[in-house]
This record gives structure tokens, sequence and C-alpha cells, in this order.
């Protein structure tokens, strides 16, 4: 009986880290998940050669004029815009202008990446941006945020009710064999993770401040009749 007991305890404790684990994996996969979403959404738009970024780099240079683009870097930046502009300036109506204000595009973003702790991938062709960013933009321009609120509530509602739907359809099922309750586990993983992401950013608890709230999820031990 008491090696029984020992081996029982060393079970429960296995079983203990291996949930811990899971826990954690799943944290890491959402947390990644986001964390490239939210790069990738940003790099479409900051890249674009019709992006703000760029926008006041040619307003820049028809003003001829540094200074609408300075907001975009730090103030210890701003020797390397102001040459790399300096040189596109210099070059326009020459066979070497196109380079040059491409180095100046390149150079600017590159710089104000940098800032946002995400990385240059290349300057982007106009178009490319996300439907919700470019709406965001024309709000600005256009005095009203209405559009951009039907646009993202709309697609928020999509999202909630597609993985609720997977979860509620999983739950059913999920006593009947360990393969339908891991398909559940997945389903109600995403579908709280989801919900979860989108409240604390509804809050504005965004980037490295949603770190530190975010809060482990335990499946619901609900009774179900099969």
């Amino acid at each position: 009986m008491y090696y029984q007991g020992i081996t029982i305890q060393k079970k429960a404790q296995t079983m203990k880290a291996i949930t811990g684990f899971a826990r954690l994996f799943w944290v890491v996969v959402a947390a990644t998940t986001l964390t490239l979403g939210i790069y990738s959404y940003s790099a479409a738009h900051c890249e674009t050669l019709d992006g703000p970024v760029i926008q006041d780099a040619r307003k820049a240079l028809d003003a001829k004029n540094v200074t609408p683009t300075l907001k975009w870097v730090r103030s210890n930046d701003e020797k390397i815009v102001k040459v790399a502009f300096n040189k596109a300036l210099a070059a326009r109506g020459k066979k070497q202008q196109k380079a040059t204000e491409l180095n100046f595009f390149e150079t600017l973003v590159k710089i104000h990446r940098a800032i946002e702790g995400a990385p240059f991938t290349g300057l982007k062709a106009a178009g490319t941006v996300e439907p919700v960013i470019a709406e965001a933009d024309k709000s600005l321009v256009g005095g009203s945020a209405e559009t951009l609120v039907k646009l993202v509530t709309d697609a928020v509602r999509q999202g909630i009710r597609q993985r609720y739907e997977k979860a509620a359809e999983t739950y059913k099922h999920k006593d009947e064999s360990v393969q339908k309750g891991r398909e559940f586990v997945a389903a109600y993983v995403e579908y709280t993770h989801y919900v979860e992401r989108l409240h604390m950013d509804a809050g504005g608890a965004t980037g490295h401040h949603a770190k530190n709230t975010h809060k482990e999820h335990a499946t619901p031990n609900l009774k179900h009749d099969h």
C-alpha cells in the first residue's frame, strides 16, 4: 500500500506538470499569433507606397522641406533622414532621381519600423494595405469613424459566432472519447482566446501591456447530458 501510494502521487504530479505545460503552450501560441498578426498588419500599413509615411515623404520632397517626415522618427535619427532627403532632393530631374527617392523612402520607413520594434521587410506596392487600416485612414480624412466601426463590428460579430458554433458543437461530444475531447479543447481555446484578445484590445490592453493582464483559462466544468 505504501509503494502504491507513492506511485499514485507520482502519477498525479506528472499529470499536473503536463497540464501546466499544455496551458503554457497555448498561451505562447496565442501570444505569438497575436504578435505576428499585429506586426503583419502594421508592416503592410507603414511600408506601402501609398501609406502615411511615404505620403509625408512625397510631400516633403514636393515642398523641399524635410519637416513633415521627422514626426515618424526620433530626434537622434533625424540626421540620417535628412541626408537621404537631401540626396533625393538634389537628384530630382536627373537620371538617378527614382533610385535616390526610393532610398529616402526606405531609410525613413526602416527607421520608423525599428522604433516600433518591428523588422523592415521592404516597401510594398500601393493598394496592398489591409482594408480596415485603409478605412482607419479614411476616417481621419473624412472626419467620421462610423464606416470603420461598422466594418470592425461586423467582422468581430462573425468571428465570435464562428468560433462559438464550433466550440458549442464540439462541447456536445467532448466526453464521448479522448479524440472528441481534444477537438473540444482546441475549439474552446481558440474561442476563449479570441474573445479575450478582443476584450483586452477594446479595453486598451495591447502590446506588452497585454502580457501583464493575460489570464489562463480552464475548461468549463459544466454538466452535459448525453
